[in-house]
């Protein structure tokens, strides 16, 4: 099977996918990129099967927040808002605004707007969420501590609840460790529920200001206006490539909502990849999926097929094409393709830069043998800094986790800088390397050629999560409960 993937396709494709703005689960950019996607594979005469979903969307639609001293009004710019948080009217909130600096203050919070600091989480061993396979180079390590805005809103996302519980009216979370332009425009945390009380991040230099007037039992007033469709339309879809083998597939998946050109460009990668197969009888049947609810997971999430992605929807709802059972289809390999052409930025010396180099290229691999097929198939590559992981401690970032829990071998492409989830007028083009993703899709393009002559017994099955004991991402200790406190008395001693 011969591919040749074009580099000039995936930046047109780019560019047309950036032209229709954000596409947050529903919006309208979404389901305009959708309906382009769908014209395009509709053009190479591929059938496409479509799951319509209708769903409460919510959307920011203005937001900001004023400290009130006398007369005077004092605006303090706000970084973000949190998604499915809450929405007052245009006049807002005007309440005092208190600092919860400790459990006793939470009651103090009733009835007033509530200020918390939310800390960067830099404390945690990488190892206790990664499980490292293989590395290419081999020098390729990970950071000590696992963070930035994506993790740590993920763990510290019980402020609504908290908030919710004390009768506050609205919340301010201060980022605080994080570097502010790192937190601008971040669109987190999307895995919450929706909170009923407005949410603001506010940057840890303007929250300098709020943190004075609360402590001065200050007054602010906060406007969260919001959208909100109670039965917004968004669709999954997918295409079947026939191969001469009946019984088993392969299916190639990402999803379709997103923040910006990272978040998520794996659709313009499967698209390239189905132009180049749409010619071709495999020996297997391919399956390439589209699925949505990545950014609205609470309502998208089927725990039946064994995690929280939005592609667990799926597979609940389409058994006959991956689980052997009777006259089903047998998945026996799955790629997932997510986050292509990332640039590593990081805060270096207090400026927040692109570090020259790619950012590390996190893939988790089925199994030993898909690690192996996945390492020998980069080595070539002109630009390569990867990883490759197992899942672990229930722990499997990205739209591949339901595959490996349910025993597929799986090769999962998730790369994870720290401005993922960013919403910005540029759309985070200036990270963007379209080299870089050329070689990315190559890569998975050879990957499908190698799959198709290979047997099923030896593809095997995903080998499961590894649980307490990891080898180092870092480059520090093999993780265990041991380990760990082997790593806690050194660090008293010194």
């Amino acid at each position: 099977m011969k591919f040749n993937i074009s580099k000039e396709n995936l930046l047109e494709g780019m560019n047309i996918m950036n032209s229709f703005g954000t596409r947050l689960t529903g919006s309208k950019g979404h389901n305009d990129f959708i309906n382009w996607l769908k014209q395009e594979i509709s053009k190479n005469n591929i059938q496409i099967y479509s799951d319509p979903f209708r769903f409460r969307r919510w959307e920011e639609k203005s937001s900001s927040i004023e400290i009130i001293e006398g007369k005077e009004r004092i605006n303090i710019p706000v970084s973000s808002a949190y998604p499915y948080s809450g929405e007052t009217d245009v006049e807002g909130i005007t309440e005092e605004l208190v600092y919860v600096t400790s459990v006793k203050d939470i009651p103090r919070t009733k009835g007033k707007i509530a200020v918390f600091n939310v800390n960067n989480i830099n404390f945690l061993p990488s190892e206790i969420a990664f499980d490292k396979r293989s590395s290419y180079p081999e020098d390729v390590v990970l950071e000590k501590k696992y963070e930035g805005p994506v993790i740590t809103s993920f763990v510290q996302c019980f402020y609504g609840v908290i908030s919710k519980l004390s009768k506050a009216k609205a919340v301010i979370l201060i980022w605080k460790g994080l570097h502010d332009d790192m937190v601008e425009g971040q669109y987190l945390s999307f895995i919450s529920d929706y909170q009923k009380i407005p949410m603001l991040w506010v940057n840890e230099t303007n929250g300098k200001r709020l943190e004075e007037a609360a402590v001065k039992h200050k007054k602010a007033r906060l406007v969260l206006e919001a959208n909100v469709e109670e039965y917004a339309y968004t669709e999954s879809f997918y295409c079947i490539i026939k191969g001469k083998n009946k019984r088993e597939s392969v299916i190639i998946n990402t999803h379709t909502d997103g923040t910006n050109c990272i978040e998520e460009n794996g659709p313009i990668a499967l698209l390239e990849l189905m132009k180049n197969m749409k010619e071709t009888e495999p020996e297997r049947t391919h399956i390439f999926l589209f699925t949505t609810g990545h950014f609205r997971l609470p309502k998208f999430k089927d725990i039946r097929t064994g995690s929280f992605q939005s592609v667990s929807r799926w597979l609940a709802m389409h058994r006959n094409l991956w689980d052997g059972k009777g006259d089903h289809f047998k998945c026996v390999a799955n790629l997932t393709i997510e986050h292509l052409g990332c640039k590593e930025w990081r805060d270096i010396d207090g400026e927040y830069v692109c570090t020259g180099q790619p950012e590390i290229d996190l893939v988790y691999t089925g199994n030993k043998f898909m690690d192996e097929l996945y390492i020998d198939t980069v080595k070539d590559r002109n630009t390569v800094r990867t990883m490759t992981l197992r899942g672990h401690n229930a722990l499997h970032f990205g739209e591949g986790q339901n595959f490996f829990t349910m025993g597929i071998p799986e090769i999962s492409l998730v790369p994870a800088p720290y401005y993922l989830c960013v919403v910005s007028d540029s759309h985070e083009m200036e990270k963007f390397d379209i080299d870089f993703m050329t070689e990315q899709t190559e890569t998975f393009a050879k990957l499908i050629g190698k799959i198709e002559d290979i047997s099923t017994d030896k593809l095997g099955r995903s080998d499961g999560y590894s649980i307490i004991k990891a080898k180092s991402v870092s480059g520090g200790f093999d993780f265990s409960l041991k380990g760990l406190a082997e790593k806690l008395s050194s660090v008293i001693k010194c």
